[in-house]
Parts: C-alpha cells; structure tokens; sequence
C-alpha cells in the first residue's frame, strides 16, 4: 500500500552522522511527484557592514530585508523543522546528517528558501547546511535559528526571573550563537544537543527567534511577583514604558542574543516567540479566559542604533483557535465574497505593530483523521485529506503575503511522530511510549508536508486467521493500523459486523442487531446498501469520559450498551461579552470513509479506512478506534473513574458476521517493538502548494 512516490533512502529508524565539517555530496532529488518551484534569480547572500557589524538581513521600518543579489528580498517564505524522527523524543535530537541532507534539495524542489529551527541541533546539521549552500550558491537555503528555553519550571512555580530559568536560558542563547559560527564544544547533557561545532553558517543566518510560546497562567503570575523589576535598558535592545515584567525578561534576553552574535562580528534581527494566547491585543469575546490573561508585546522592546539589524514581532498563529477568531465583530472581514476572521486578525497584528515587521512563523492545518477543534471556514485541526491540508496551506500562504507581512513558515517539514494533543493524550499510556506509533486519531502527528507513514515489519504481512468456505480473513499490523482483508464467497449483501474482543467483560448484543456480540468491546458494522460504516465502543470503555468534561449536547442513548466513537472537540463555553451560550462540540470519527488507501490511487484520501470491492472487504482500523493505549507494548485502554488505567493484551479477538454467517478468527496477534519502521513521501497534493509558495516568492 506504499505509494510509488515514496522518497529514495526514506526510512527513517537510522542512524549516524558525520562530523568535524566534512560533508558527503548531495544527493540528487528523486521524482517527488509534483512539478520543483522554478530557480529564478540570485538569493546569494548580499550582506552590509553597518555600526561594526555584517549582516545578510534587517528591519527597516515595518519591513523586513533580506539581501540578495537580486535584490532586497521583503518577503521570507519558509518551512519549520523540527529536531527528532520517528521512535525517538525530540530532546534525544535524533535528525542525522543523512536525514539533512536528504531533506535540503526536497526542500528547494518545494521552492522554500529558508528553513527555521526551534534549538540547536547537532553539529551535523550545520555542516550540511553549510555545504549545501555552497554547492548551491546562487539558491541557498537561509536559516533563522530558534533558541528554545531549557529550563521550564517557571510554568510551576511562576517565575520567568528565576535564577535557574534565566541561567539555563542565557547559557543556551551564548551557545547557540557560538554553534551558528562554528565556535562550540558541548559535553552530553540529556534533552541538548552535544559535540563539536566547527562549521559557520552565519552568512546564511536570517533571523534569531528566541524562546517558546509561554504558559498564560504562569506569565500572569510571573508578572505579578516581578511587578518590579526593572525597564530593560542595554546597549543592543531597550525597553518602553509600557513593557510588562515578562516582556522586560525577554528585552535582556535578546539583548543576550544581540551581544553573543555582535562578538563575532554579525547581526541577524532577533524577535521572541509569541502566540494568540498572549498577544497584545483585547478580545473581550473569548470564551476561555486562559487565551485573553495576559499579553507580551513586541512593540515594547526596540532595538539601538548599536544594533543595525533590529527587531520583529514572531507569531505561531493558526486559522482554528482560540475562539475569538469565532465571535470577534472586529475579526470578522470579508474576502473573495467571504467573511474570513484569520484575515481580520492579521490585519489586527499588522495594524499593531505599525512601524515594526511582522512575521508568522507558524500556520498550517494537520491531514489527520482525527481533529481537536473545529475552526471558521472549514480550516479545523484536523479532519483534512492531505489535499484539502496542502489547499488550505497554500490559501493561508497567500493571504499572509497579501496582508503585506513579512514573512511565513508552514509548519512542518515531517510529521513528527512524538506530538501530543488535548483530546487524544490521556488515551496515550504509557505517555513515553507515544513516538513508537503513529496514531491517526492525533492531529499534532500530521501536520508535515512530508508523510511519515508506518510500514511495520513482520507484522505487516497478510496472513490468514480464518480460512472457512465462505469467508476467510487475513490480517497485517503495523505502527498506524490493523489492517483486514476478508474475501468473501459472494458480495455482501446484508452488514458486516466486525466485532473485536480487547479486555475483560464485553458485551451481550452487537450494536443495533440481535445478533450475540461475545463479550466484544469494540465493533465495526458496515452496511454495503447504504455504503456507511460506523465504529462503536462499549459505553464503559468510551475514552471521552477521560477528558472530564460533562458530555456533550444530548446525543443518542446507548445502543446495546455501545456508543458510536466519537472525539470531543470543544467543551461547552460562554461568549463573555454576549451571554451566549455554546453547546459543546465534537467530531463523529466513528463514521469511517470509504476509498482509496493507496496514495498513488485516484481518488485516494488519507483519511479512508475501508473499502469493498465485489466480494472483498478492505479495511485499515486505527489502533485508537480499537482501545490501545499504546499498541507497541500492546496495552489496552481502560477508563476508571476519569482517569486511564490499562491491561496488558496478548491478542485482540475478532469474529465476523455476515447476515446468518458467524467466522470465529484465531485473533489478531503482533510482536510489541522497540523502534518502529517508517518511509517517508510528499503528501498528495503538493503541487497546489508549491505553486503558491512560487506565486508569493519574490522574484
């Protein structure tokens, strides 16, 4: 079922890497399946000495100049890139040169001419960016280099001024400047990146982005205990009179990053990481009172004349959420004969920051089957083949240029195996175990340009739990899915009810049928008349009690004591400013789709899970819809009392009827594993994306 696109040397359970700058030849680009972004001209480096300092890129009023040979480039488009790979946690950095160098010319193919990452990666990665960029010399790849905080235990204790905090944070921001110039030595410490950084990839260096999107209750308490410290006022950055505690935190910081890179001789603007959540506008309509606390604002940090490459402001803002995209009048603008309120609030930070660039450096919606909320327009999180995802990428690209911002990077490169999400991590236990499968239910996992898809080992394999007459049953497992293939003697006419045995106690009767259901807990009845397919779960074991909320708007009472699945995507809220009402929300993620598996099939989605042909029934189960907490150590979900136990399983018991017909199967067995097996491809549908990225290039 692997698509014919599937990337050269793809997989992704490897490792090694070279060091000490000595680099291998590129790769060449494999067929991706779409048609590469055209060259255009020069983006070699143009860099200018001003006040002591070289710099490639700066800020001039609200805009934000990248030097070419071609020219002032005022529009950055890039992508995001994360610092791990299936199987691993993201602070064992677990990228490797191969993977660096795989990825790089992909990423030119796409047409992206920056790349941003969140920490400092192992000096590998420096190295192949380094020597791509010299081979490619009139195409480079820019990089704006991301400083993540190590320390993050002022979300407890409510104190960014903290010294262990400030002291990990200001260590880490010296280390990263001395790691872009190929100045570093650094001894194993877990969750940081270690060895030795020998490779200056400075003169490709756009832009520094320090920190992470920050916790509202825990700034809010910050800001309170600090209400007097005082006004930042250095060399590099200053701070106005309007600055909050945090934001005076953050002025240091950067005045931190600013004196590590003028040490050396260069300067790259530098902006601090911010989100919705804590932007600096009001929005009396939000519901949640989390996303309107508290704000930092970039305006209340400027940059000296002593630092000629200045400042932005950096927002992580996505079309879904909060909800005052919703219910703001002010947000609610109109476009291409739309209302469109993620156009409105872009125009809100524009109008904000007057004077200053503004850059989003992460947007974007996951190809997931699974959502966690739903958005205006259709754009929700998640929910989306990969070609609605690429479609609505490539509109929000657009519109970010046509607000006239300076810059936009899609979030992600790969999807990223480890992610969590708020309606699907309390299903995840063991919660260490999550990056050892990829679970379809889990928007965060889908969000890459790139699929990483599950492959399996020897457990993938068809082989045959039942071989009857009429009816024989073969099975596959893999890190996504149990696959099913039933060849039947005659096409269906009557429903096939799938019914699957995973814990203890069970049910009687299957759902909306007389027929004995054998003490089954999940179930999967598809009706070839009416081509639907539903997915159900004993009551007892429905994991949406597990996010504690009261349930959702009245829905149907349990059929034979089962509950079709279903994902909880909003709870229920109070528009502040109006009174009203909102009922809870959620996805029926139980209604399976039926189609094309395969992505080199017409008609394929990534979302189908089941398809009847004749007399064969195909079907891809997520584990998820199968109660595992985490199949690769085969556990079982349990819910008690709103918290989520497990039982160990050694196979999953399967019996399949067809009207009269009833096939017991041996079950569904597999090996628990270690280190998954995964190949990446490009998404279906990338060249609407990469059109759109062609179209907002400057030339």
């Amino acid at each position: 079922m692997l698509s014919t696109l599937v990337l050269a040397a793809a997989t992704v359970a490897c490792s090694g890497s070279t060091g000490g700058g000595e680099v291998e030849e590129s790769e060449p680009v494999p067929d991706l399946g779409f048609e590469p972004a055209p060259a255009g001209p020069s983006w070699a480096p143009r860099p200018q000495t001003e006040a002591g300092l070289t710099a490639v890129a700066g800020v001039e009023g609200d805009t934000f100049v990248l030097r070419t040979e071609h020219g002032e480039v005022e529009f950055l488009p890039g992508i995001n890139l994360g610092s791990t790979t299936p199987g691993n946690q993201p602070g064992e950095l677990a990228i490797t040169a191969e993977d660096v160098r795989r990825w790089l010319p992909q990423m030119a193919a796409v047409g992206f001419r920056s790349l941003r990452i969140y920490t400092i990666l192992p000096p590998h990665f420096y190295d192949e960016l380094a020597a791509y960029n010299t081979e490619h010399e009139d195409a480079p790849i820019y990089l704006v280099q991301g400083v993540y905080m190590p320390d993050e235990t002022y979300v407890e204790d409510g104190d960014l001024y903290s010294p262990a905090v400030t002291t990990a944070f200001t260590d880490e921001i010296s280390d990263a400047a001395a790691a872009v110039h190929g100045d570093l030595t650094r001894e194993p410490t877990p969750g940081r990146a270690s060895g030795t950084w020998t490779t200056d990839v400075s003169p490709w260096v756009a832009a520094w982005i320090i920190g992470a999107e920050l916790d509202p209750t825990a700034t809010a308490a910050s800001d309170a205990r600090n209400a007097d410290q005082p006004l930042h006022a250095g060399r590099y950055f200053t701070n106005t009179e309007s600055a909050s505690p945090t934001t005076r935190w953050l002025a240091a910081r950067m005045e931190e990053m600013a004196a590590a890179d003028a040490a050396r001789g260069h300067a790259a603007p530098i902006a601090f990481v911010n989100w919705p959540t804590l932007d600096p506008l009001t929005h009396p309509e939000e519901p949640n009172d989390l996303e309107d606390m508290v704000g930092i604002d970039a305006n209340a940090v400027a940059a000296t004349v002593a630092w000629p490459a200045g400042t932005f402001a950096s927002y992580h803002a996505y079309p879904y959420y909060p909800d005052f995209l919703r219910h703001e009048p002010g947000l609610q603008v109109e476009r291409n004969g739309q209302v469109d309120p993620y156009l409105g609030y872009l125009e809100a930070l524009k109008r904000h920051h007057t004077g200053m660039p503004v850059m989003i450096t992460e947007f974007g919606v996951p190809s997931s089957l699974g959502s966690a909320h739903n958005g205006p327009l259709g754009r929700d999180q998640g929910d989306h083949s990969e070609q609605e995802a690429l479609e609505i990428d490539a509109e929000l690209l657009q519109m970010i240029r046509d607000v006239d911002l300076a810059g936009a990077f899609v979030f992600a490169w790969t999807d990223e195996w480890f992610k969590l999400t708020w309606n699907t991590q309390p299903r995840h236990v063991p919660a260490d175990r999550r990056q050892l499968w990829h679970d379809v239910l889990t928007n965060e996992q889908h969000f890459g340009l790139v699929a990483v898809d599950a492959v399996g080992g020897e457990d993938a394999r068809l082989r045959a739990i039942a071989e009857e007459p009429e009816m024989t049953v073969m099975v596959g497992t893999d890190e996504s899915y149990v696959h099913l293939e039933i060849e039947l003697a005659e096409a269906p006419e009557d429903p096939v009810a799938l019914a699957f045995d995973v814990v203890a106690g069970g049910a009687e009767l299957l759902p909306g049928s007389t027929a004995t259901a054998g003490g089954a807990d999940y179930a999967v009845v598809i009706d070839p008349a009416t081509e639907e397919a539903l997915a159900w779960v004993r009551a007892d074991l429905d994991p949406v009690q597990l996010d504690n909320v009261p349930p959702p708007d009245p829905r149907p009472p349990p059929v034979n004591g089962w509950v079709p699945q279903h994902m909880m995507l909003n709870r229920a809220q109070v528009v502040p400013s109006t009174g009203e009402r909102l009922p809870a929300e959620h996805l029926e993620v139980g209604e399976l789709r039926q189609g094309e598996m395969a992505p080199d099939a017409d008609g394929y989605d990534s979302r189908n899970t089941w398809q009847l042909d004749g007399r064969t029934l195909t079907l891809r189960i997520p584990w998820g819809l199968l109660g595992m907490a985490d199949p690769s150590s085969k556990q079982a979900l349990v819910p008690e009392s709103g918290s989520a136990t497990t039982v160990d399983v050694e196979r999953l018991g399967l019996t399949v009827d067809v009207g009269e017909l009833r096939v017991e199967t041996a079950g569904i067995a597999w090996e628990p594993w270690q280190m998954p097996h995964s190949e990446e491809r490009m998404k279906v549908g990338m060249q609407v994306f990469v059109d759109a990225l062609d179209a907002v290039t400057p030339r």
